[in-house]
């Protein structure tokens, strides 16, 4: 139960839920994921940090790119769940397999 309050905890803030529901669509650079949540640079990576920690992302280096992707399936549940319009691509979320 409290590994699930924390992903809730962690989807209720704006930037985050935003963050995670444009990575439903696969992987994607910090240059890409800061303009599409209209935060800064620095502010994205804050909260990129925070869901890395806690286990919904992950990331990888490419140079000085760095590239994050959902981690724990349960985020796409999440987004299923509520009826988010993304639910009807989740059969090919980024985190699925097959």
């Amino acid at each position: 139960m409290d590994e699930t309050l924390k992903i809730m905890k962690l989807l209720s803030d704006k930037t985050r839920l935003n963050i995670v529901r444009f990575l439903l669509d696969g992987e994607k650079c910090v240059c890409k994921i800061f303009p599409q949540v209209k935060r800064t640079q620095s502010t994205t990576s804050i909260h990129l940090g925070k869901l890395e920690n806690a286990g919904i992302l992950k990331s990888r280096r490419e140079g000085k790119k760095i590239f994050y992707s959902i981690r724990d399936l349960r985020v796409c549940d999440v987004f299923k769940a509520v009826g988010d319009k993304k639910g009807k691509i989740l059969k090919k979320c980024c985190c699925m397999e097959g």
